[in-house]
């Protein structure tokens, strides 16, 4: 089998709770149209997740070997149904500050459990160390 790559993302959404509502009801089971769903599924995507907390969301993309981001782009611009489901959700989704020009905007991984050594005293906050660069 194919590894797993997971890629999370976030975007806020306008702070307006009626707004936020609307948003969360497009995405309830079966409130995405179901070629929208259907172009998500074709493109190797596994998992796709979106979280939220106050007005900002994170999705977290679980994608295969065969996602090809360029590829899905291309095809996405020319589905109709994707092109007016991308429309409608920028309806409520605003920019995170500091990417005014961008929506889902990628975040970069900072920590793993699976990556941290599993020996005990290589580092110990109540010794004074100081983490490693």
């Amino acid at each position: 089998m194919s590894r797993t790559i997971r890629r999370c993302f976030a975007v806020d959404l306008h702070d307006d709770p009626d707004q936020i509502a609307r948003y969360r009801a497009w995405h309830r089971s079966g409130g995405p149209p179901a070629a929208v769903t259907a172009a998500i599924r074709a493109d190797d995507v596994r998992e796709l997740e979106i979280w939220l907390v106050c007005d900002r969301l994170f999705m977290i993309l679980e994608q295969g070997d065969g996602y090809d981001a360029e590829a899905k782009a291309a095809r996405d611009a020319a589905n109709p149904d994707v092109q007016a489901w991308d429309a409608l959700m920028r309806t409520f989704q605003k920019p995170l500050p500091f990417a005014p020009d961008r929506t889902w905007v990628e975040m970069e991984q900072i920590y793993a459990l699976s990556e941290q050594p599993s020996s005990e005293g290589e580092t110990s906050l109540a010794d004074g160390d100081q983490p490693r660069a």
